[in-house]
């Protein structure tokens, strides 16, 4: 593994058009837990029942009640792990450009990554559903469920629900940034769920090397990745920004 930090750290340190894709193994260091796969949210709860838009519409207090309180706690305690600090740093040397993200905890903005593509929204902020004035989560006092704002229209996450199409002007803007990286980063995410999957693969086509840095194998792996790190997001962040650092 040392040798293809040492490798990927080499590259990044000679480029100035690098742009991150990451999925929820970034914020499970920070304590949030993924929706797929083994201990997600979704073998817990059916998404169709608690996290489809029109499942809101007919009843916000259940959605509340089931899905969102939990979320706003997880979210409210979260901090940036190693994984958003290392990214937060590329941008500070001049090496990232852009983070595209599957996640809706707002921890790379709070990490200071400052030009973020939040493909799903962003749990952090409530967004209201009449004068869709938005509030920060934390703010949200539950003592009445569902939540309401200032002129009493009800309170829904400023999040990408099922059944609501993910922003135009997102899917524009991250395929644009895919076509003119020299390297995408692609990080705790398993690639399975488009259209974020197909960023690394319009990446790869326009000629980027493609990093990938995950636990387990993904669907990218030995076909679209040049080559993967295998580890925990935050530990191989660390150590890849440390050998940058040292070069630069």
């Amino acid at each position: 593994m040392d040798n293809l930090i040492k490798k990927a750290a080499k590259e990044l340190a000679k480029s100035k058009r690098v742009v991150a894709l990451t999925g929820a193994g970034v914020s499970v260091e920070s304590g949030i837990p993924p929706f797929r796969g083994k201990g997600g949210l979704w073998e817990k709860i059916d998404p169709m029942e608690f996290a489809h838009i029109d499942s809101f519409m007919r009843d916000p207090a259940k959605v509340w009640n089931i899905l969102i309180r939990e979320m706003k706690d997880i979210v409210d305690r979260a901090r940036p792990n190693d994984a958003h600090k290392g990214l937060a740093r590329l941008e500070e040397l001049g090496i990232l450009n852009m983070v595209i993200t599957q996640n809706v905890d707002g921890l790379h903005q709070m990490a200071g990554n400052t030009d973020v593509i939040e493909f799903h929204g962003n749990f952090a902020w409530q967004k209201c559903l009449d004068c869709s004035k938005k509030t920060e989560t934390f703010k949200i006092s539950l003592d009445e469920i569902p939540p309401k704002c200032a002129c009493g229209g009800i309170l829904r996450p400023d999040c990408v629900f099922f059944g609501e199409m993910i922003p135009a002007e997102h899917l524009l803007r991250s395929r644009k940034a895919a076509y003119e990286c020299e390297i995408m980063l692609v990080i705790g995410t398993s690639a399975v769920v488009q259209p974020a999957a197909y960023i690394p693969v319009a990446a790869k086509e326009s000629g980027a090397r493609i990093i990938e840095i995950n636990p387990e194998s993904t669907p990218l792996t030995g076909s679209i990745s040049d080559y993967i790190i295998k580890g925990n997001a935050g530990e191989v962040m660390k150590a890849i920004v440390s050998e940058v650092e040292i070069l630069l």
